[in-house]
């Protein structure tokens, strides 16, 4: 054992670059597949085929095809004939990541937003918001504290599925932890300790991604603030779970103060 944690500790540098190409990976994946989410979501709902057939086809697409082939496909069929596109390693990973559970997460948005309560609709529309505004002020901040929960089980897989880019090249936690093992000849130590940094890195995104969530919530008046839960004492409602009462329609009102300034 002692001989195996002498050879980790001369391979920190190399798991240094792993962590860092692992953390692009899952960064640039997450952003990419955020906007996506957000178009294919909202196209998703459009009332016009033009914008409705189309996304649910790529929804499907992606969703129905193996992340492992799209990487592939993408790394080793975009650059022949007739594409001629070319993609490093890197950009390859995230555009495959990002396609892949950006699918997914348009679901997330189309299922949150049709959860809004339909007479949030109909106050919004009473204030005479146009589309625009009554998405931005009224539907969204009630239904993104919804998207968080998903999102962060999404992330969660993706920050998982990163680990496949091995296989076109990139020096990533998977790729530092087939290095150990092929240093060490011992399999048990060497994918422990894979398991152990992808079980350390996804806690950590998910802790990040759970005070978004109560951030959200709170703005919306349905749980405590984030100064609240992280108080040393914690207040009475914090402590046994209850949540303030929100005042009736917390968005709409926000939402007529906008429309009042305008």
């Amino acid at each position: 054992m002692s001989d195996n944690l002498q050879i980790l500790a001369g391979l920190l540098p190399q798991l240094g670059e792993g962590i860092l190409v692992t953390l692009e990976l899952t960064l640039g994946g997450a952003v990419l597949a955020l906007f996506i989410a957000f178009t294919l979501g909202l196209a998703s709902r459009a009332r016009t085929r033009w914008a409705r057939i189309p996304s649910r086809v790529v929804v499907e697409f992606f969703r129905g095809t193996s992340l492992v082939v799209q990487i592939f496909w993408m790394y080793y069929v975009l650059p022949l004939p007739p594409f001629y596109v070319e993609l490093d390693p890197l950009a390859c990973g995230i555009v495959a990541l990002g396609l892949n559970y950006g699918a997914y997460a348009s679901e997330v948005v189309r299922g949150s937003i049709n959860s809004v309560p339909r007479g949030q609709w109909e106050a919004a529309t009473a204030l005479d918001l146009g589309p625009v505004h009554r998405l931005r002020r009224v539907i969204m901040p009630q239904a993104w504290p919804l998207m968080i929960p998903m999102f962060t089980n999404l992330l969660i897989q993706l920050v998982k599925g990163s680990a496949l880019a091995a296989y076109i090249t990139l020096h990533d936690l998977n790729f530092f932890a087939g290095e150990l093992r092929q240093r060490t000849s011992d399999t048990v130590f060497s994918y422990t300790v894979g398991l152990l940094l992808y079980f350390a890195f996804a806690y950590l995104l998910t802790l990040v991604m759970n005070a978004i969530e109560v951030r959200a919530k709170h703005r919306v008046g349905v749980g405590p603030s984030l100064r609240e839960v992280l108080r040393l004492t914690p207040s009475a409602s914090v402590a046994s779970g209850a949540a303030a009462p929100a005042p009736a329609s917390p968005s709409v009102t926000a939402a007529k103060g906008g429309a009042d300034h305008d």
